[in-house]
């Protein structure tokens, strides 16, 4: 009997999770598709060209076009129909960060157009379709995402799964190949300038997928060549956030939700001066070193190691204000007691699983600059700077992930009691006279206090005007002996409640600084301020193609990874 009560719920469930499966490994296999032709195109492997690369993406954001308008139009049908929603999923504050992105990427795609105008005689035509293409794409996805990222999924769960999964893995393409490109671009300066450090043993040999002709417009062809490098980490933050975002959509397709009061967490600017002073001048001095870094590095081996040294010591300052911030941030939630959130959540799970995987690419690099600094034979001076500096950047991550992951899991204060009282107050003879007790003493039918003369207004007499003048003095010693319980009571609520809100004040300091410091320091590797590849002892040590490789995996990682962190720690302050 008891298997034949539960056997519609367990057949129930095989065709969502044979989708669930069946749709994962067909957004994989799109996904490595796309990986071996980019790579192919990387190492100018015979006969593939860019052109069946953006080909291949063009049919991806087509299909995941189509797919898109279809879930609009069936939304739009259906509008009157009420929808389960996740609360958690596709907060305002992401959909503005993604919205801005989105918009740099429009410029960077108008850029490529320009460029592919200037350069028609010897460009593929699918070098023009690529960014009318990926123009159109982005903003219908931002809308999709900004009307439907919330959504629960509950019908065509099948086709949604796969059309999701599409989009989720089109996005990671789009990603992959805008890394590559900027990896490739930058590896090509730092192939210019390595000479400079005096290593003159590596072979250079420049990567070089210019085209094969003359510009029309030589001045806009600079413009449109030099600006597509700067506007791409812009575009590369855009497609990995839109990616995050659409797996949140596919993993709550028939999810039950359960349906519970969220509190909103507007941000707000009071109460969090001193760490937004700190992050302003954290983001303002990085912002002047590496304008500094980028001039002084190319023009020689003194200007270089200089550049070098000036970028350690400058990181080592702000890596150490950040795990002191962070210490700090642990012990004030060591003192609270407070529980944990451990409901199902697709958009917590993905951000904690995506702070301790994005900081691994960090750790690598790390890893390997400690290993070359102990096996060198020599040790140029800047080179040591490198040590603290690599030792810091672990530690760092892992202060910080654990304070960001406990914060994301922390439930939030529930509001005291004390503050739900509800008074009627009325002025008799220059004093105030509460009338009415705690809200729940009146839930419970207890509506009279000790003195049991309280509630004189309720009974249609007026305090102090009963048949003689006793009343009135009998009435003035009950209210005088509740207005010292009051007092009494008062001052321990209010000395409770303040030190509660330094707490908090504390806190919302804290994560804002944090965040400002995770903004400067996604600023130096994403705009080529990168000294994994100045530095040059680790391409001493690990061989100069093996290190490139390792840069080239990891960096994008490290870079996503403050991107990340500064998101989690904007909702961090805004639920402190």
């Amino acid at each position: 009997m008891e298997k034949a009560a539960g056997s519609p719920a367990l057949g129930g469930s095989y065709p969502q999770k044979n989708a669930e499966i069946l749709s994962s490994q067909y957004g994989i296999n799109l996904f490595l598709a796309g990986l071996l032709l980019t790579f192919a195109w990387a190492v100018h492997a015979v006969g593939i060209s860019k052109s069946h690369l953006l080909s291949y993406l063009i049919t991806l954001m087509l299909i995941q076009l189509l797919w898109m308008l279809w879930y609009l139009c069936r939304s739009c049908t259906q509008r009157r129909l009420i929808r389960d929603k996740d609360t958690h999923a596709g907060a305002r504050w992401l959909k503005c960060g993604i919205t801005l992105f989105a918009v740099i990427t429009l410029i960077l795609d108008s850029f490529k157009i320009g460029y592919y105008i200037d350069f028609s005689n010897c460009l593929s035509p699918t070098e023009g379709i690529f960014p009318v293409t990926h123009a159109m794409h982005t903003i219908l996805q931002v809308y999709f995402l900004w009307c439907h990222a919330k959504d629960v999924i509950q019908s065509f769960k099948t086709l949604e799964r796969f059309g999701v999964i599409h989009s989720v893995f089109t996005n990671l393409l789009l990603w992959t190949n805008g890394v590559l490109t900027e990896s490739k671009h930058q590896l090509n300066e730092h192939k210019e300038r390595l000479i400079t450090l005096g290593f003159g043993n590596i072979t250079i040999v420049l990567d070089d997928h210019a085209p094969q002709c003359n510009c029309t417009t030589t001045t806009l062809c600079s413009i449109f060549s030099q600006g597509i490098y700067y506007l791409y980490p812009f575009n590369i933050e855009y497609h990995i956030l839109a990616s995050t975002m659409l797996y949140v959509l596919w993993k709550n397709i028939g999810r039950k939700v359960e349906h519970h009061q969220q509190n909103k967490t507007p941000f707000k600017f009071h109460g969090i001066t001193v760490g937004m002073i700190f992050g302003l001048m954290v983001l303002t001095t990085t912002i002047a070193v590496v304008v500094v870094y980028l001039i002084q590095i190319g023009g020689s081996k003194i200007k270089s190691e200089l550049a070098l040294t000036m970028f350690y010591l400058h990181a080592i300052f702000v890596l150490a204000l950040m795990c002191t911030a962070g210490i700090v941030a642990l012990l004030i939630y060591r003192l609270e007691d407070r529980s944990l959130d451990n409901s199902k959540n697709p958009a917590r799970k993905l951000d904690a699983e995506l702070l301790v995987g994005t900081a691994a690419g960090s750790w690598l690099l790390s890893w390997g600059s400690i290993l070359a600094i102990i096996c060198a034979q020599a040790h140029p001076k800047y080179t040591w700077y490198n040590l603290p500096y690599s030792v810091l950047v672990i530690i760092e991550k892992y202060i910080q992930n654990l304070f960001i992951i406990e914060s994301i899991h922390r439930e939030q204060e529930k509001v005291n009691d004390d503050i739900k009282t509800l008074r009627i107050v009325t002025i008799s003879r220059g004093s105030t006279l509460s009338l009415t007790p705690l809200y729940k003493e009146i839930y419970n039918g207890r509506a009279t206090r000790d003195t049991r003369e309280v509630p004189c207004l309720l009974k249609g007499s007026i305090c102090g005007k009963d048949n003689d003048g006793a009343g009135v003095v009998k009435e003035e010693t009950s209210q005088d002996n509740t207005s010292v319980m009051h007092s009494a009571s008062d001052f321990s609520f209010y000395s409770r409640n303040s030190v509660t809100n330094n707490k908090r004040r504390i806190l919302k300091n804290i994560a804002a600084f944090l965040f400002l410091c995770n903004l400067s320091l996604w600023i130096p590797p994403a705009f080529g301020c990168r000294p994994e590849y100045d530095n040059g002892l680790e391409e001493i040590v690990f061989g100069f193609e093996p290190w490139i490789i390792v840069v080239n995996l990891a960096m994008p990682f490290s870079i996503f990874y403050r991107m990340h962190s500064a998101a989690s720690l904007f909702e961090v302050n805004c639920k402190t």
